[in-house]
């Protein structure tokens, strides 16, 4: 089985304009997250699928393959789409660009899942431990079925604790996914679903149009970058965790 990451890595950024360009201890943060998932080797291919010259030139730097997106997209996976249309792959992984420290147990777990024949889409989730992280709407929170399929998923919390008395464990959702080729390119061909709109929830889409998705538990915590502050705690992290200049 050929498994590929494709890391999707957009110049443009709302709340913080070209943060994959910032520096993270000596490298752009886009390198950090490209070394990270190669170092793993859970991959035969890492590709950083990119539409900024800057960015291509940061992983060409580091020895590394880069698709140059021809096409306006409005999600990662319709870019990853783009760049593994004439790629040989049974499984394609898509990997947040701004989340610098890739975690191999979780990446391998996820792969894992494909040995069932029936999975198509995968990713990942953690416990959810704090009760207030429910009512986050940032947060997004999956109910699963007894073989640990995706039932649903939700900016709201679910499952709603009405009775008081009896626990159902509650899960975060990771935006970690792993597809089939041949599930991601119909995903991509899909008209934007009734649930996603309301939700603002893409993986609703493949939900509504019949997929199942598999959910495999991580107990690794992601850094994700979205603001200054974020990069701030990510060198923080990265000085605590890696540098040699503790």
């Amino acid at each position: 089985m050929k498994t590929i990451a494709l890391i999707p890595a957009r110049y443009g950024a709302t709340r913080f304009p070209a943060k994959l360009l910032a520096d993270l201890c000596g490298k752009p943060l886009i390198a950090r997250t490209y070394l990270s998932t190669r170092d793993t080797e859970v991959f035969d291919q890492v590709i950083v699928v990119t539409d900024h010259e800057d960015i291509a030139s940061s992983i060409e730097k580091e020895g590394g393959s880069v698709f140059f997106s021809r096409k306006e997209h409005e999600s990662g996976s319709d870019r990853i789409a783009e760049a593994v249309a004439d790629i040989d792959a049974d499984v394609v992984v898509n990997v947040q660009g701004d989340e610098p420290f890739q975690d191999k147990k979780s990446l391998r777990d996820l792969v894992a899942a494909f040995a069932d024949e029936r999975v198509e889409v995968a990713s990942l989730m953690t416990a959810m431990v704090d009760d207030k992280h429910a009512h986050n709407p940032n947060m997004v929170k999956v109910v699963l079925d007894r073989e640990n399929f995706a039932l649903y998923f939700s900016r709201s919390p679910i499952p709603y604790r009405r009775n008081p008395d009896f626990y159902a464990p509650a899960f975060r959702h990771i935006g970690v996914y792993a597809y089939k080729k041949a599930a991601l390119m119909a995903f991509t061909r899909m008209q934007k679903s009734p649930l996603e709109q309301v939700e603002m929830l893409e993986q609703l889409r493949l939900l509504e149009n019949g997929y199942r998705i598999k959910m495999v538990e991580s107990i690794h915590q992601a850094v994700a970058i979205d603001t200054p502050e974020d990069l701030e705690k990510a060198i923080a992290y990265y000085k605590e965790n890696f540098s040699t200049e503790k």
